[in-house]
């Protein structure tokens, strides 16, 4: 059967005036509006400060020294009119409210989005020829990160790098502006928009308050209603709200023979620094595209627990255990919870089952036949190990401490007044039963309506 394409034609349209996306020609010094500025400009970023709350999991939210928060980072879902309408609106409301903030948006909706706010929008500028950071618009519509280089890497190309979701995930150097210039964070979208968000700032101990809008799919992590934004940000600026720090956990590749850790240029920042990986979710070694299981072995502080011989293997953190390691047969766990969790994605036997532990346990995982194994970290691709022991990825919980008087470590989350239409009983209602029931569904009996 043949197909033919007929072509016909059709009246012209008046063409509609798109804004230009290069940003080298949108950055200006003289003042005007509906521009775009360097993010490099905005003062350094102001600390939170956390103080405890007896007998809670919650911490309270302030600012040091009655200094409030300058510079907020908005963070949106792609693709949604909704979400792009509700950004739009909160950003003007900010503008208003707090005159004295400054608002900062990734480079693809800063260039999409900046001419319909009367107000400047800061981003990301354009990258000179020999920075360590490229920043560049190409990746849309998210914040492209380092650019992956496998000169060094331990890491094997397994597949074709064009298609979506090969390319190689690599995280933004330790002296990433968003570290240095971001005191808030607001993100617009579900729970993938989060993790979005936690990504830019996976090489960094201090990470700045995340206040979330669920409207997402699923948005078990979103703690806000849309329509709850006024209360959401007030409580914000004036101090008036708790915190839930989300734990993550610390990723590494090591040499098995020689115990270091793996230097390549895409885990070094500008001055040869290595750094460390976090995952707000889960890592993850799975077969990838081979038709056959893959052997991996599980070392727990260097003493082995057992070979695996599945399609993969999730190490996730409480807060992952509600994603692909609960859709894999895990258990779901507090995200106040200091544990690590290892499921099996689908073992060829069926004693395999998941198992918790305590969060600074060492954990080493080892391909141990020659085959190839794919590596994501919170869904997105890391690389490909291929197998023989050589090379192994540890993984270790983060340690939620207090460092020259400053809390560090975990992903602040600001606590939001309910979500969905279960209403929380009991204790300090930290929303956690209310999205188990009300947005996972637990234990519904099939049918049952809400």
């Amino acid at each position: 059967m043949s197909f033919r394409l007929h072509s016909q034609r059709c009246p012209r349209l008046p063409s509609k005036r798109v804004p230009s996306i290069q940003l080298a020609r949108s950055f200006s010094s003289s003042p005007r509006t509906l521009e775009l500025r360097s993010i490099n400009e905005l003062p350094d970023r102001v600390r939170p400060e956390y103080s405890l709350i007896p007998d809670s999991k919650l911490l309270n939210l302030g600012w040091r020294e009655k200094n409030p928060p300058r510079n907020i980072l908005l963070i949106k879902k792609p693709g949604v009119g909704a979400v792009r309408i509700a950004l739009l609106e909160f950003a003007r409301h900010i503008h208003e409210t707090y005159p004295h903030m400054n608002i900062i948006l990734e480079p693809a909706v800063a260039a999409a989005l900046h001419t319909e706010v009367p107000f400047p929008i800061y981003t990301l500028p354009p990258a000179p020829s020999r920075s360590p950071f490229p920043y560049t618009i190409e990746t849309f519509p998210r914040t492209p990160q380092t650019s992956p280089s496998t000169a060094n890497s331990p890491f094997i190309s397994t597949s074709d790098p064009n298609l979506p979701g090969n390319e190689l995930y690599s995280l933004p150097s330790t002296d990433h502006p968003y570290h240095s210039k971001v005191d808030l964070l607001a993100t617009f979208g579900g729970d993938g928009t989060i993790l979005h968000a936690a990504s830019l700032f996976a090489t960094t101990g201090y990470v700045p308050p995340f206040l979330s809008f669920s409207m997402g799919t699923l948005g078990f992590l979103g703690e806000w209603a849309w329509k709850d934004y006024r209360q959401g940000l007030s409580a914000v600026i004036e101090s008036g709200c708790k915190v839930l720090r989300r734990g993550r956990i610390k990723v590494g590749l090591y040499n098995v023979k020689e115990n270091t850790r793996v230097k390549d240029e895409i885990d070094t920042n500008a001055e040869g620094h290595r750094r460390t990986w976090h995952a707000m979710n889960e890592v993850v070694l799975h077969r990838g595209l081979q038709a056959h299981l893959v052997n991996v072995s599980v070392h727990i502080n260097n003493r082995l627990l057992t070979t695996a011989v599945a399609d993969g293997l999730i190490l996730s953190t409480p807060t992952g255990s509600t994603a692909y390691s609960l859709s894999s047969g895990g258990p779901v766990l507090h995200p106040s919870v200091k544990a690590l969790l290892l499921t099996p994605i689908c073992p060829r036997s069926l004693s395999f089952r998941p198992l918790v532990m305590p969060h600074d346990e060492d954990i080493a995982l080892r391909v141990s036949d020659k085959k190839i194994v794919e590596v994501s970290v919170d869904g997105r691709r890391w690389g490909a190990l291929e197998g023989g022991g050589e090379t192994e990825v540890r993984v270790r919980g983060e340690v939620l401490e207090k460092e020259d008087d400053q809390w560090k470590g975990g992903i602040p989350c600001i606590k939001g007044p309910g979500k969905g239409k279960v209403r929380q009983d009991g204790g300090e209602g930290d929303g956690w039963v209310g999205g188990l029931k009300g947005v996972l569904k637990f234990n519904y009996a099939f049918g049952e309506e809400d």
